[in-house]
């Protein structure tokens, strides 16, 4: 089940984690960030998919689908009490 972190809205989903940071003799830091399953396959991310940041605010990023892949189905599902 997803984690909320404290202070934020509990009624939308979280997934804390932490960055990665890559120190390699002779190279510059590499950080990693790395996206949950759940989250990956709520959003249908494939593996080496390209993405790309955008900065909102100093506290958030907003991450863009260079290539999004087109729905699997071609029909919605109904939802049960809904027209």
């Amino acid at each position: 089940m997803p984690k909320t972190i404290q202070g934020k809205d509990s009624s939308k989903a979280s997934y804390p984690l932490r960055i990665q940071a890559i120190r390699t003799k002779g190279q510059n830091v590499r950080f990693f960030v790395y996206l949950p399953m759940p989250l990956a396959s709520a959003l249908g991310v494939e593996g080496g998919e390209a993405v790309s940041w955008e900065l909102l605010a100093k506290d958030e990023l907003h991450l863009i689908r260079l290539n999004p892949a087109s729905p699997k189905t071609k029909r919605r599902v109904r939802r049960p009490g809904r027209k």
